[in-house]
C-alpha cells in the first residue's frame, strides 16, 4: 500500500476494507507456522494447507493494495500494518523452512538481520524528524519473490511430476528473491547514511 500523505482526507480511519484485509492476512501468520510446525505438520496434506494460506495471504496482500487505491481507502494503520505483515510472513517462513532443513539457517539469518538492522535505523530517523523510509520497488519485488518461493519449496519436497516442476522455480524464486531482499536492505541503509549527513524534512524516507 502507498503511504498516504498527512494532508490526506481519511489517513487516520481504522475500519477499511484494506486494514480488514490486512488484519485476515494477520491472522493468516499463526495458522500457517502451526500447519508446518505441529507434529505430522511434514505431512504433504498439512504443507499444501499451509501453501493455501500463504497464497490467500498473497492475494490479499495485492488485493488491499488495490482496494485503497480503488475506493480511496488510504490510512495511516493500512501503511504501516501493509508492510508489517509481509515482514511477518516472511519471518515464519524463513523460521519454519529453517527447522524444516528447507532452508540454509545462514539464509535465514542473513534475512532476518536484515530486517532487524533496519528497524534499529528507525528511532534514529525519527529522532531526526524522518518519516519511514521511501519505497524501493526492487524491494516490494523481492518480497513477492520471496513469498512465491516459499510455497514451491514446500512443494519440491514431495514425490511426483508436481515436485519436479516446481523444484527449479522455486530455487529461481528463492536465489533471486533472497539476492535481492538483501540488496535493496543495502538501498535502505544507503537512504539512512544520507539522513544523517543531512537536514531533516517534511517529506517521508516506506520501506518495503
Amino acid at each position: 500500500m502507498v503511504d498516504p500523505s498527512p494532508s490526506s482526507p481519511g489517513v487516520d480511519r481504522v475500519l477499511t476494507v484494506p486494514n480488514l484485509l490486512s488484519v485476515l492476512r494477520l491472522a493468516g501468520v499463526p495458522l500457517f507456522l502451526y500447519l508446518l510446525l505441529a507434529p505430522g505438520g511434514s505431512a504433504w496434506g498439512a504443507d499444501f494447507w499451509a501453501i493455501v494460506v500463504l497464497a490467500v495471504g498473497g492475494i490479499t496482500d495485492w488485493l488491499d493494495g488495490k482496494l485503497a487505491r480503488l475506493l480511496g481507502q488510504y490510512s495511516r494503520l493500512g501503511a504501516l500494518l501493509d508492510p508489517a505483515v509481509d515482514r511477518l510472513y516472511i519471518l515464519a517462513a524463513l523460521v519454519a523452512l529453517g527447522v524444516r532443513e528447507v532452508v540454509p539457517w545462514w539464509a535465514v539469518v542473513a534475512l532476518v538481520a536484515r530486517d532487524l538492522v533496519l528497524a534499529a535505523t528507525l528511532p534514529v530517523l525519527r529522532a531526526r524528524g524522518y518519516g519511514p523510509y521511501e519505497v524501493v520497488y526492487l524491494g516490494k519485488g523481492a518480497t513477492f519473490l520471496l513469498l512465491y518461493a516459499f510455497p514451491l519449496l514446500l512443494a519440491a519436497q514431495s514425490q511426483g511430476w508436481f515436485a519436479d516442476l516446481s523444484r527449479p522455480f522455486a530455487y529461481g524464486f528463492a536465489v533471486w528473491g533472497t539476492a535481492l531482499y538483501l540488496y535493496t536492505g543495502l538501498l535502505y541503509l544507503a537512504q539512512f547514511v544520507r539522513a544523517l549527513r543531512t537536514p531533516a524534512h517534511a517529506a517521508g524516507l516506506g520501506a518495503r
